[in-house]
């Protein structure tokens, strides 16, 4: 919805599902799965570290720093 443009900024599909922004800003990461992980997930297949609440905490910041090194 947002990439045709039917919503403009995640403020506005937040507010239209009801939920708070920051939340709505959380699971929209969860597209940024590789596909593999997101199929695993779906099919149960995945270990049992694989959490939605693990899924939606901020990424370690030692990610961040690796990609700029």
């Amino acid at each position: 919805m947002l990439d045709s443009g039917e919503f403009a900024t995640i403020v506005e599909l937040a507010e239209r599902d009801g939920i708070a922004p920051s939340y709505m800003t959380r699971v929209l990461r969860l597209t940024l799965l590789a596909p593999d992980i997101f199929e695993a997930i779906l099919d149960g297949r995945q270990g049992p570290e694989v959490t939605l609440a693990r899924a939606l905490e901020p990424f370690p910041l030692e990610w961040e720093r690796a990609q700029f090194c």
